[in-house]
């Protein structure tokens, strides 16, 4: 576990362990936190208030947004708490579906306000609130907009007889923003700074024109005043057919070494050529789905073997070449011959 003190390079090497890839988004979120949690540590110094920086996520559906947040929070050991902006949208309440996210950050704080109140809230499909298309502004999805404002900034929000106050509870906002390139492509770069830029400049000057500007977020349907709560923003790229690969293999809780773990409680030695995980991987990028269809498609072909192992004890090795061929059950020697079947 990592505390509040833990650099941004320890932080980015804890969700190295789980978060395969996305490095440029990994380190912006990793500098965010260590900043946000070096100025409460300010804070409680000086008694000065904070200055929060929210941080906005974009990238496309099962790039690992909410796995990040989740594998930040729990490295951290701060208390996290999950939501769909669709959902409050949807809500015949909105306040009331807000005061719900709170209460969840409460019970996973253990009851613990003053816990509650360090903790992370990550709200995901945050670009479902823009204006519908041919729809100058969307009433529901605004009026959201509006209602997460006054806790993303800070208040006190009463919670039955108790009150959690926000002010240092860091906001994390998500989305796939499907168009927002089409947005970007369009609006003004930074070239007008200097045209004759060079070397270092020169990246830095790219490196500013790669970014999502809050213009380009207001086009696309956010209110400037919400858009003003997120100042920081990372972008999650799409998913390479390598990437998928890793994310089943790589990560210290990956379908292969959870899936290994179940046939080593059988006894059994669980084998898995890395073709395989390429097929699999082709499947999920056919589907676009990202990472999300990974483990149904991986727990699939394991469960015709899983079926029968269990109740087995000769078998001792399960060898898969091929997403397309019948795995290989190896069995224990029996009368100094191996039987295989």
């Amino acid at each position: 576990m990592l505390d509040s003190t833990a650099t941004p390079r320890a932080i980015v090497a804890a969700l190295d362990d789980y978060v395969i890839g996305q490095d440029e988004a990994k380190r912006i979120v990793a500098v965010a936190v260590y900043a946000h949690f070096r100025k409460l540590a300010r804070s409680r110094e000086t008694g000065a208030p904070i200055t929060k920086s929210n941080v906005l996520l974009i990238g496309p559906s099962g790039t690992g947004k909410t796995l990040l947040c989740e594998t930040l929070a729990k490295a951290l050991d701060v208390p996290f708490a999950t939501a769909e902006a669709t959902s409050i949208a949807q809500a015949r309440y909105v306040n009331d579906e807000i005061d719900a996210i709170l209460e969840r950050l409460i019970d996973r704080a253990g009851g613990d306000l003053a816990r509650a109140e360090r903790g992370i809230v990550f709200i995901d499909e945050i670009d479902k609130l823009k204006a519908p298309p041919g729809q100058a502004r969307s009433v529901s999805g605004e009026s959201v907009q509006h209602a997460l404002l006054k806790i993303m900034e800070g208040s006190q929000v009463k919670l039955g007889s108790r009150y959690l106050d926000t002010t240092n509870v860091l906001f994390i906002c998500g989305g796939a923003f499907v168009g927002l390139d089409e947005i970007r492509s369009a609006s003004h770069n930074y070239g007008f700074i200097a045209t004759t830029m060079r070397g270092e400049n020169q990246r830095i000057l790219d490196r500013l024109n790669a970014r999502v500007k809050p213009t380009d977020l207001f086009t696309f349907g956010l209110i400037p005043e919400f858009t003003g709560r997120l100042p920081i923003i990372a972008r999650f790229s799409e998913l390479s057919r390598d990437m998928l690969v890793r994310i089943m293999t790589e990560p210290r809780d990956s379908i292969l070494a959870q899936m290994r773990a179940i046939f080593a409680n059988e006894g059994v030695e669980l084998a898995v050529e890395r073709r395989v995980f390429e097929q699999i991987a082709d499947l999920a990028l056919e589907y676009k789905t990202g990472a999300r269809s990974l483990r149904g498609l991986f727990e699939e072909l394991m469960t015709p073997v899983l079926f029968v192992v269990p109740d087995d004890p000769t078998i001792a090795r399960v060898e898969i070449e091929s997403l397309f061929a019948e795995p290989r059950l190896v069995r224990h020697a029996v009368n100094d011959a191996q039987a295989t079947g």
